[in-house]
């Protein structure tokens, strides 16, 4: 997939196992009830829905939840009431403008940093219509640059 503004084409990422077969090297033990489980745990823990993910396939050996459950982590999170307000990639949008808006109070004369911030502004408000619209966010949410630290927490 290309980004959004510029002409160049995106980051390559990690590919998701080819099969979505429980392969046969999983231990007895890591059974769905066993996944869900620790899905709870780190959520509990204040791990997002990506970073439990990779701690299930770096430390556990879980190569993906869904074959093992039939259910998403962000299903697993919602059923247990666990999830956030804030959804995660809206969030660490808002996490990199207040970066780039702390560097721009030391750094006045730094202009791409300054479209920097505008661009990443323009992905928020992008985002944030998109789950208003989805009904992920309150109809009267709204993204303020003065309140985005309180978002964070």
């Amino acid at each position: 997939m290309a980004r959004m503004h510029t002409r160049r084409k995106g980051q390559s990422g990690s590919r998701r196992p080819s099969t979505l077969r429980v392969p046969e090297w999983i231990d007895k033990e890591k059974n769905a009830e066993w996944v869900e489980n620790k899905v709870v745990e780190l959520a509990k823990a204040g791990n997002a829905p990506s970073m439990i993910g990779m701690i299930l396939r770096d430390q556990y050996g879980v190569p993906l939840v869904k074959v093992l459950t039939g259910k998403s982590v962000m299903t697993l999170i919602q059923e247990h009431g666990l999830e956030r307000q804030v959804p995660e990639d809206l969030r660490n949008m808002i996490a990199k403008a207040v970066r780039i808006r702390r560097h721009l109070e030391e750094n006045k004369k730094d202009f791409v940093s300054k479209r920097g911030l505008q661009l990443v502004e323009s992905k928020i408000h992008r985002l944030s219509k998109y789950y208003r619209r989805k009904h992920v966010l309150p109809a009267d949410w709204k993204y303020s640059p003065d309140q985005a630290a309180v978002l964070l927490r």
